[in-house]
């Protein structure tokens, strides 16, 4: 079945199966840390910040992460990763069994294992590309929900009974058994390593360069958006349901583990039927329909107080939840670069995890203050609203997109070999365009000065030299003498020297390259002057 395609592929097979069992054991630890807050006074904000301490880590470490999964072996960050949750895990099974685990500490160990997560989950996701077709990234993307979404029904369900059998501390406990079980098979599973972008790209260097990519390209800007217009309002339904199981359904904890269970069962029917569904332009379509079924499950949150019609309710909510950011996370890494997708995934896990977690915080704030329906009606509020703006912000097609690298710079030749650190550097190029092509001309520089930026230039500026009008001359300034031999060997893709040779079209002949160097290729720190090489 095309759904389960991608576990054909062993290393993403054994990769799928330890993410499983570190979500599934996360899940676990996330509904023992709320039950035991659940009756504490406050519990509305309580209860969300364990959401919000889980994912809060996210906004924090998600760049550092995502530049370090690109610049060292992805393989050992994400043992390394691992094994710290485990310790983490261990330490709150000790202090919870000898009933040294206070709320503060219980939301500051949470808050632990969310750095744990921050760390793997570019990793994870920079790795999926490198192990299935590009064909399949869809459906891998599925089968990443439903192992997150089937360890929030299963996890939950086996938590609740755990916790009301022998307490939370076992829970506690598996999770430190997840851990360790993913790291094996990381180490016998042959998963790694794997190569990297540019073992060599400093790390701070790293994190600019990622930056700037996004704020410079604006497919992935929109991809953002879109997230987060769903993800906002989305994470209500796993900020409160505890609560909404617990106060206003009056369940105990297997019956808030049968309501996830219905939510599960949802996202497993999604992706079953996320490849029939149609790709490309009708995806937004897809996107719509689906944030309208999950608002019709919040509105039924508010109204109904009955637990059979709940539960399946919230089996479309668990088909739109997997329907939506499947699309959107298969997007974004269908249009990645290799050199800079894990710290593109770690923007959009920002987002995404970072949304849910400021999200949870206010939806806790607001069903404390004014109840947990309004709290559900307005949500689903703002996922009508975001469907309105679809038609002006729409969720870009990537599926042309041809993100393969592409080393067609001439090599610089330069008298004097600067350092690597060397820098800013200035690099000029100049065409002479004729009368009748300069508008054409000024056109089709637009991508390519998108393009300069994504891949390292700090500033750019087209220019039309004051001597001579035919001549144009664009100048960009990249930080270092490294970052910009980068651009050459590393950063530019296929689509990119498209655009390029488009521009270049328009111009009489080939263009004049000049470097500008600091000094002795000696860094600038704001002083000094430049020399043409």
């Amino acid at each position: 079945m095309a759904a389960w395609s991608p576990l054909r592929v062993r290393a993403f097979r054994m990769l799928w199966i330890g993410t499983a069992a570190t979500n599934l054991g996360a899940w676990m630890q996330i509904v023992g840390a709320q039950w035991t807050l659940v009756a504490d006074m406050g519990g509305e904000a309580l209860v969300a910040l364990v959401h919000t301490a889980t994912t809060l880590p996210v906004l924090l470490l998600a760049m550092p992460a995502g530049a370090l999964a690109d610049i060292v072996n992805r393989t050992r960050l994400l043992i390394g990763a691992q094994l710290f949750i485990a310790g983490v895990a261990v330490m709150m099974t000790v202090l919870d069994a000898t009933g040294g685990l206070e709320p503060g500490l219980l939301l500051m160990s949470t808050f632990a294992l969310g750095v744990g997560a921050a760390l793997s989950a570019p990793a994870i996701g920079a790795l999926i590309p490198d192990l299935v077709p590009r064909g399949e990234l869809v459906e891998a993307a599925a089968l990443g929900a439903i192992s997150v979404n089937v360890a929030r029904a299963v996890g939950p369900a086996i938590a609740g009974l755990i916790v009301a059998v022998t307490g939370a501390t076992t829970v506690f406990a598996l999770n430190a058994v997840a851990a360790l079980a993913f790291v094996t098979l990381l180490v016998f599973g042959r998963i790694g390593p794997k190569g990297v972008a540019d073992d060599r790209e400093r790390f701070t260097a790293a994190i600019s360069a990622g930056g700037r990519y996004v704020r410079h390209t604006r497919v992935v800007r929109r991809i953002l958006l879109r997230a987060v217009l769903f993800v906002v309002p989305a994470t209500v339904i796993w900020a409160l349901l505890p609560l909404f199981a617990g106060r206003d359904l009056r369940l105990g904890p297997d019956g808030y583990g049968l309501l996830l269970g219905a939510l599960g069962v949802g996202a497993i029917l999604g992706a079953v039927l996320l490849p029939r569904l149609p790709a490309g332009p009708s995806t937004n379509r897809t996107v719509a329909v689906a944030s309208l079924a999950y608002a019709g499950t919040l509105v039924a949150m508010a109204v109904l107080r009955r637990p059979v019609p709940l539960m399946l309710c919230l089996v479309p909510a668990g088909v739109a939840w997997v329907a939506i950011l499947a699309n959107v996370n298969a997007q974004i890494q269908l249009f990645l670069p290799a050199w800079v997708r894990a710290r593109g995934l770690a923007v959009y896990q920002v987002a995404v995890i970072g949304g849910q977690a400021v999200a949870a915080g206010c939806w806790g704030l607001l069903g404390h203050l004014f109840g947990l329906p309004v709290a559900f009606l307005a949500a689903a509020g703002m996922l009508v609203a975001g469907v309105l703006t679809a038609a002006r912000w729409p969720l870009p097609d990537t599926r042309g997109v041809n993100q393969q690298p592409a080393a067609y710079w001439p090599e610089p030749h330069l008298i004097m070999e600067p350092e690597p650190v060397a820098g800013p550097v200035l690099v000029t190029v100049t065409y002479s365009v004729r009368p009748d092509r300069q508008d054409a001309f000024v056109d089709a520089m637009a991508p390519v000065e998108q393009a300069r930026r994504r891949t390292g230039a700090s500033r750019y500026r087209l220019f039309r030299e004051g001597e001579v009008p035919d001549r144009y001359v664009e100048a960009f300034l990249v930080p270092s003498w490294d970052e910009h031999l980068r651009q050459h060997h590393l950063r530019l893709t296929r689509d990119e020297q498209a655009q390029e040779r488009a521009a270049a079209a328009l111009a009489d002949g080939p263009p004049v390259i000049r470097h500008l160097l600091p000094l002795a290729g000696t860094p600038d720190h704001g002083k000094g002057s430049s020399v043409g090489a």
